[in-house]
């Protein structure tokens, strides 16, 4: 999933929904250097990364692209995945996207000091792209994956997958709320085992 689920499938603890969006970037044991909801944000990360990556609904999703686009399928998936939350976001969350989105901006400032660097570095363009609410529009998206394409030394054309979105919306969209539904509590699951291994 991309960062919009990982902030939304932390709940509302400012601190895990730092360490589940700071979570690619934290290597190996780095994570037991931040403070313990950090430390539980970057784990739950970690769990919801693998039941994602085995999960054979995201898997179906993802092989329709591999002819085209090999290993940045999943890349694409995730980014699928995240404009159907932010498309139907009413239907997980009480609070309007644009509201969501810019308290967690206030939340990456207010802890900024608590922050990797590589978050720092991006933390002045999260908010000046509103990267959170540009998910839900497919010209968007598209922008979106062609900068991702520039970060490789050679092209990917991620946004030309795009256009097969466009061709297999509502296949896509079912897929999207069937695995959803089960990450959520999945995700609920792990968020409190691991917030009370932290306590014992």
């Amino acid at each position: 999933m991309n960062y919009l689920a990982h902030i939304y499938l932390s709940g509302e603890n400012p601190r895990i929904q730092i360490g589940n969006f700071m979570g690619d970037g934290i290597r190996g044991k780095e994570y037991k250097h931040f403070h313990p909801d950090i430390q539980i944000g970057v784990l739950l990360h970690r769990e919801i990364d693998t039941f994602t990556d085995m999960h054979p609904i995201f898997r179906k999703s993802k092989y329709r692209l591999v002819p085209k686009y090999n290993h940045f399928s999943g890349i694409i998936i995730d980014m699928f995945y995240d404009h159907f939350l932010a498309k139907h976001w009413s239907l997980y969350h009480h609070i309007p996207l644009n509201e969501y989105a810019k308290k967690f901006y206030e939340t990456l400032a207010t802890f900024e000091n608590e922050l990797n660097q590589k978050t720092k570095n991006i933390l002045p363009y999260i908010t000046k792209y509103n990267w959170l609410e540009r998910y839900q529009y497919l010209i968007e998206l598209q922008s979106i994956l062609s900068q991702m394409d520039q970060r490789f030394s050679f092209p990917s054309k991620m946004n030309e997958s795009v256009e097969l979105l466009h061709e297999q919306y509502d296949l896509f969209e079912d897929e999207f709320f069937k695995f959803f539904r089960e990450l959520m509590i999945f995700s609920e699951k792990k968020k409190i085992e691991l917030e009370a291994k932290f306590i014992a």
